[in-house]
């Protein structure tokens, strides 16, 4: 009978090289560029991938393992069987360390690492920094496309799947009617949006779209969990503030009573955004802070 490896939500570069020149006695590891642009970004990330990306990676795109919607949303959660065989296709076994990085340094990373949680496959972490703190560090990249050869053997049943932590729009719609300040059951909900877009200031990227936020949920943008670094080139990207740092964050967004109870389990909290991407920021700062069962808001839900 194997033993579930519960790995640490995030790793440095030197904490990740280590972690794949220990392969070779049986801990396997697999990267995943879990890169993602918004909608109005002129990048691509498979263009991106072929230039650039990590030795050994394999291309994780959320939207292509994602379940169908009928709105046409994206990088909703898949099926366990959909999960499984994408798994499969990288070479992941359920005992495969699997670490998933970015180009943003955080952005999309921690998204991906909520969906291998979710499935219970919890020998998984974030590449604190991702491809570019990898590259700041002294690191080599690759420019050409990884070639993934199955191994004879390399399963991936269907996982069971921790519905309790992914939040769908019937239980959202059902707990906006509560409010939080008089009613102990209702969860709060942290949106990870711009400020300007919960105001209902600035417009959404996806057109037709209306801004504006969910009755009584507090506004607490991913960027206030993160920090900004240069690296040498001069390229900017983000990494995870310390825990007492992210403390500070969640305490000026919700109010000290909401992030101890929060914090302390007595509170259920659903991160959400406008998609469910960097709702996984907050999901993962939440879980960084120590709390048990933060959840995230997806559409499907399945």
């Amino acid at each position: 009978m194997s033993i579930k490896v519960i790995a640490p939500f995030l790793l440095t570069p030197s904490e990740l090289k280590s972690a794949i020149a220990s392969a070779d006695a049986g801990k396997k590891v697999v990267t995943l560029d879990a890169s993602w642009h918004m909608p109005n970004s002129p990048r691509r990330v498979d263009e991106e991938f072929k230039a650039k990306h990590l030795p050994g990676a394999r291309f994780l795109d959320l939207d292509a393992v994602a379940s169908p919607h009928e709105l046409g949303l994206k990088h909703m959660m898949p099926s366990p069987e959909k999960f499984a065989k994408a798994c499969q296709g990288f070479g992941i076994t359920p005992d495969t360390h699997v670490v998933i990085y970015d180009s943003h340094g955080i952005f999309s990373a921690p998204r991906a690492l909520f969906m291998f949680r979710a499935f219970g496959h919890t020998n998984s972490s974030v590449l604190d920094g991702g491809l570019p703190r990898w590259e700041a560090d002294g690191l080599p990249v690759k420019v050409v496309e990884t070639e993934v050869k199955q191994t004879d053997g390399a399963k991936y049943p269907p996982p069971a799947y921790d519905a309790s932590i992914v939040k769908s729009y019937e239980q959202i719609v059902s707990n906006a009617e509560l409010d939080p300040s008089v009613d102990s059951v209702a969860s709060l909900v942290v949106d990870a949006r711009p400020k300007g877009r919960f105001m209902g200031q600035d417009p959404e990227p996806r057109p037709g779209l209306p801004s504006g936020h969910i009755p009584n949920a507090f506004s607490l943008p991913f960027s206030a969990f993160l920090q900004q670094n240069t690296a040498p080139s001069g390229v900017l990207y983000t990494t995870f503030l310390p825990p007492d740092r992210l403390r500070k964050a969640l305490v000026d967004a919700i109010g000290e009573k909401n992030a101890k109870d929060v914090l302390e389990g007595t509170r259920p909290i659903i991160a959400s955004c406008g998609s469910g991407m960097t709702a996984g920021v907050l999901w993962l700062g939440l879980r960084i802070l120590g709390a048990e069962k933060p959840t995230l808001y997806d559409e499907v839900g399945i």
